[in-house]
């Protein structure tokens, strides 16, 4: 018995609108200055994941706000949405 041949074509889809999507997590000013002074002195590090990290999780969500980057984990990401993550000091602290 013959194989049947099955035959596609695919053509570009042209004035497509992209919908923005809404941030797992936004950063206040001051949470992206902390950030980018806890950065400052390590090249070696992409972002914060509540800690430093080198590299990002195959399934973290990437948040990028203002050039920081701070990544979620997975199992954390709905724990998360819609969030603002901010800094702040205080005498406690």
């Amino acid at each position: 018995m013959l194989a049947s041949l099955v035959r596609a074509t695919v053509r570009a889809v042209s004035k497509r609108k992209l919908q923005p999507i809404r941030a797992a997590l936004t950063l206040t000013p001051a949470a992206v200055n902390k950030i980018k002074q806890f950065l400052k002195d390590k090249p070696e590090h992409v972002g914060v994941k509540v800690e430093y990290t080198k590299t990002k999780g195959d399934s973290d969500e990437e948040v990028i706000q203002d050039g920081v980057r701070v990544f979620i984990e997975k199992k954390a990401q709905l724990t998360f949405l819609g969030t603002e993550m901010d800094y702040v000091e205080d005498k406690l602290s």
